[in-house]
Parts: structure tokens; C-alpha cells; sequence
């Protein structure tokens, strides 16, 4: 059953003023047919009234557009303070301007007789829309529950469920109800569960919401993330499903980097960013969403090998991995963050025989200093954590230095190795100007690019290596791992810069 014309993202319109509610989805419909009109956003009701008349005489919206009305009480989680008679008005008044469907909650329709809400907005079609911000609850939410009954007894044209999860296994679960009932709109809310928001239409969920301007629910995606990046539109049983897990995950890159690969190859696949607090958690969930392959980046790149069952040599020396291929629902570690590193620096300087600095004894410190050590380099560490630092050096023969020695020292190389001076903390910096003593500087974080440190170090007229570098090499490889191809390097390097360019001018 098509119930939206085959049209499987809604873009979600909610602003306060009738003029910026215009502008927003005349941008809108130039990606999508479907859009939801928030009315409860409107910040009174002229301004409601106002764009509710432009909707009706809007010569470029077109016959092909579907516009769903939703005015959500606040009970609902929505923002609109009136009755459900003051409700059902607005209602009735943008199905008179135009709008196809509504979206009413069940608070609402519960409250009218039967058949009452059909007769009230004719002819447009019912969507009712359960919403719980608590928990999935423990029972009913399946085909035959409480609350799939209360929902058909409405007469709705379609139902939706709404639920805020607390984890991946309360999202997996919301996709069992897609899986068993294709004419439920599933929307798992929350950080965590944004990839399963997309990953509802591949279980047969008819659309995804998508923000145009401002979001609705946490989780939510950009309609241009949603259909340019993710291209969820074309989502099925038969696309293969990647992933990038950490925490946090929002400034990754690896979106851009491994999608447009897919994109430029051909490839049925989609790579998504999972905000993982609970590695077990996610680990349990990687075969029910059907996860074939993962990026790893902070602060689970240690942590990781213990869900192993098998890892690459490498990666088991380095003790770290940052690549992770699902076969037999069994997972195999590697580690391409030391290519990344090697390409980066081989380009500026040879390793063998130089002294190079790395700050920070984490995963990335790992893999740098065994690649570098590896290729002949003598290594130095200073972490916050002093212990770790030592015991790091004495696996690759290096030493451990103190941070208050750091100004009399000279390298012919540092390297950082931590997060600080990633976004949003972008004016910090792991070193004071008197501590970068070296012929050139290498930071693995790439974004802002360039950092804070990069910036004080190109001043001082040293050598920068910017991370965004070394993010191309480790991820290009990654990318290799898992489809056994050579990378597109070009198309994958154009969509990381459009990506960063993007990010400095907003």
C-alpha cells in the first residue's frame, strides 16, 4: 500500500512566523512532495491565519504536493495551549486551504465519538499518532497490543507511534512494529536512536521525518542529511548497513566520507552515526539492525577488542581498533589509523631516525606510535595520564616526559593525539606557543580545521599537518576493508572538504 504516493520523507515545517514558514517550504518541496505543517509552532493565531491563506492561493505549490496539518496539544508534546474544539478548528481550516491528511494524537480522537473525526475533516485522510516520552512500554507495543487497538478503533488511514528510547534495544524494538505492520509510521526519538529513524523505512515504516529549519524531536535529521546524504529515500531490505559509533559522534565526517564512496561506486549501502554510551548494549544490537561494518572512534577504540572474536595482528599489537567487519554475525578488528598517520607524515618528512612527540596514551596515541616506531622513529609521550604514558612508551621502546618539560625540549615532530581542540571546543589547545619546539606540527583532530593548534603553530612558521589528512587516509582504507575495492579517493576527498567548507561559513 502506498499511502503518501510513494513519497517516503516528510519534511517537518515548524516555525513561528507565517514568512519564514513560507520560505521554509517552498525550499522544501524543491526535495520532497511530502511536508508536515506544524501549526502549534506558530507563535499566535494570525500568524497561523496568515499562512494558512498563502497555502491556499501558493499557485507554485502544485498538485503533486501533500501537505500533512498537525497541531499538537501540549499533553502530546506538542506546543498548542487551546481546547480540542480550538484544535480540531485550525484543523478543519487547513484542510480547507489545501492540506490532504492531519495528524491527529489519540488524546484527542479517544476524546470524540466514533466516526466524529472522520466527519469533522473530511475529505482529508487520518493519521493517528500515538506519542509516549517516558520508555517503550514493557508490553502492547506490537500488532495485537493495547495500544495498536486503541489506535484502529480511531478509523485512522494510517497510525503512528512516537516513542522517546532510552537505548538501541528499545529501538530495535519500535523496528519489530515497522517489521509486523507496514502501515505504521515508526519514529524512534532521541540522539541515540537517530540511525533507527531512518533504519524504520528498511523495516517497512512508510516515511521519515526530516527538519527543514527547526527540529522537532531529538534525533531528527536534516531534510538535506535525509536525502542528500543518507539518500534514505532509497532505503530497502537490501541495503547494507555501516555505522560509525562514539561519543560523541556528531562532529564525525565519516557520513560524508564512506556515503559519497558509496555513492560514486554505485553501492547499495548507507553508513550511520550511532551515539554509543553502552558498548554491550550496542554490540547486542548490531544483528537485529543488520549492521555489516563499523568505524570506532572515541573513546571506544580500546574498549572494543574485548567484543572481538577475531582481530587483525596489527590491530592487536597497537591494542586499539578503529575498524570493525561483521561476518557471521561475528566481529573482526582492524586498525587503519596508522596509515593514516604514515601517508600523512611521508609526504612532509621522513620518520626513520627523527624524534617525534606524541601527546596523549589513548587509541590514536597507539596506533601512531607503533607506526612510527614501526618506521624507525624514536617516540616520546606526555599524557594526562602519566601511567599510561610510561607504560606506552616502554611497548615501543620510547620515553615519557612530564609536561613541565616540554619547553625545553626540541623534536623534529609532534603529533596530538587528543580531542582537545575538537568542535565545540574549538579555541582550546593541547600546547602552549612555548611548547611547539619542532620542525613540524600533526593534529588528528580535523575538525575545526584548522585547529587552534594548528593556527598558533603556522604562526610560529612550523610545518602544519592538518588532521583532516589523516582522516582521509585512515577512512579510505577503512573503506577498502569493507568492500574489497579500491576507494573513490577524489569523490571521497570532494565531499569531506564540501563538508568542512560547509561547517566554517555556518
Amino acid at each position: 500500500m502506498t499511502l503518501f504516493g510513494g513519497e517516503k520523507i516528510c519534511a517537518v515545517i515548524a516555525e513561528r512566523t507565517a514568512e519564514a514558514a513560507r520560505a521554509r517550504t517552498q525550499d522544501a518541496l524543491k526535495q520532497t512532495r511530502l511536508i508536515e505543517l506544524r501549526l502549534d509552532y506558530f507563535a499566535g493565531c494570525r500568524e497561523t491565519l496568515q499562512f494558512l491563506k498563502w497555502l491556499r492561493r501558493d499557485p507554485g505549490r502544485g498538485p503533486q504536493a501533500l501537505c500533512i496539518a498537525t497541531c499538537r496539544r501540549r499533553k502530546a508534546g506538542g506546543r498548542f495551549g487551546g481546547s480540542i474544539a480550538e484544535q480540531l478548528a485550525l484543523l478543519r481550516l487547513a484542510v480547507g486551504c489545501g492540506c490532504q491528511w492531519v495528524d491527529v494524537e489519540i488524546e484527542t480522537a479517544a476524546s470524540l465519538r466514533r466516526g466524529a473525526l472522520r466527519r469533522w475533516l473530511a475529505p482529508a485522510k487520518r493519521i493517528v499518532s500515538w506519542h509516549s516520552f517516558r520508555r517503550v512500554p514493557a508490553r502492547g507495543v506490537h500488532m495485537r497490543g493495547p495500544i495498536r487497538r486503541a489506535l484502529n478503533r480511531q478509523g485512522a488511514d494510517a497510525r503512528k507511534i512516537a516513542v522517546q528510547v532510552r537505548g538501541l534495544r528499545e529501538a530495535v524494538r519500535l523496528l519489530g512494529l515497522a517489521r509486523e505492520t507496514p502501515d505504521t509510521i515508526v519514529v524512534p526519538m532521541g540522539e541515540i536512536a537517530a540511525p533507527a529513524r531512518l533504519l524504520a523505512l528498511r523495516e517497512g515504516s512508510p516515511l521519515a521525518y526530516a527538519s527543514i529549519g527547526n527540529a522537532t524531536a531529538a534525533g531528527q535529521f536534516s531534510l538535506d542529511e535525509t536525502r542528500g546524504l543518507y539518500r534514505a529515500d532509497g532505503i530497502t531490505r537490501k541495503t547494507r548497513v555501516y555505522g560509525v559509533i562514539g561519543n560523541p559522534i556528531a562532529h564525525s565526517l565519516s557520513p560524508q566520507l564512506h556515503n559519497a564512496g558509496f555513492r560514486a561506486r554505485a553501492v547499495d549501502a548507507v553508513l550511520l552515526p550511532f551515539l554509543v554510551k553502552d558498548l554491550t548494549e550496542f554490540c547486542a544490537c548490531i544483528v537485529p539492525l543488520g549492521i555489516v561494518g563499523f568505524g570506532v572512534t572515541l573513546p571506544h577504540k580500546e574498549r572494543i577488542l574485548r567484543y572481538l572474536e577475531n582481530c587483525d595482528p596489527l590491530a592487536e599489537a597497537i591494542g586499539a581498533v578503529n575498524t570493525v567487519v561483521v561476518r557471521a554475525n561475528k566481529l573482526m578488528g582492524y586498525n587503519t589509523d596508522y596509515v593514516g598517520v604514515l601517508r600523512a607524515l611521508h609526504r612532509k618528512m621522513t620518520p626513520q631516525g627523527s624524534r617525534i612527540l606524541i601527546l596523549g596514551a589513548g587509541g590514536a596515541a597507539r596506533a601512531a606510535a607503533f607506526a612510527l616506531s614501526r618506521a624507525g622513529a624514536t617516540v616520546a609521550f606526555c599524557a594526562r595520564r602519566t601511567r599510561r604514558a610510561m607504560l606506552l612508551a616502554r611497548s615501543v621502546g620510547g620515553e615519557a616526559l612530564p609536561r613541565r618539560a616540554l619547553r625545553r625540549e626540541r623534536f623534529d615532530a609532534i603529533i596530538n593525539a587528543t580531542p582537545v581542540g575538537m568542535s565545540p571546543h574549538a579555541t582550546a589547545s593541547p600546547l602552549c606557543t612555548d611548547e611547539l619546539n619542532c620542525r613540524l606540527i600533526l593534529d588528528l583532530v580535523y575538525r575545526p580545521s584548522p585547529t587552534k593548534l594548528l593556527q598558533m603553530a603556522a604562526q610560529r612558521g612550523i610545518v602544519c599537518v592538518s588532521g583532516v589528512e589523516i582522516f582521509l587516509e585512515q577512512g579510505m582504507a577503512q573503506w577498502e576493508i569493507w568492500m574489497g575495492k579500491r576507494a573513490p579517493a577524489a569523490a571521497m576527498r570532494k565531499a569531506v572538504r564540501a563538508a568542512l567548507l560547509s561547517m566554517a561559513r555556518s
